[in-house]
């Protein structure tokens, strides 16, 4: 099963790297506002049983700092 993990940012939490994307934007001409700057982690689970669960775990204990960052998984058949 291939898995998509999502993290950003929780709103409300400081993104200097946001504001740098957005400052960058304006200086080119974009009309841009909440620029918010995150990641993705994509890989392959072996097996698919309890996935969501697992990937949660994954998130809380290394991918994401629960107190400052938010995920999101998404679930994909291979």
């Amino acid at each position: 099963m291939k898995v998509t993990v999502l993290i950003r940012p929780k709103q409300g939490i400081l993104d200097p790297q946001g504001e740098a994307v957005e400052g960058s934007l304006r200086k080119l001409g974009f009309d841009v506002h909440g620029v918010r700057v995150g990641r993705v982690v994509d890989f392959e689970l072996a097996d698919d049983t309890d996935a969501r669960a697992r990937v949660e775990r994954m998130c809380a204990e290394l991918l994401a700092n629960p107190l400052i960052e938010s995920f999101e998984i998404e679930l994909h058949d291979a």
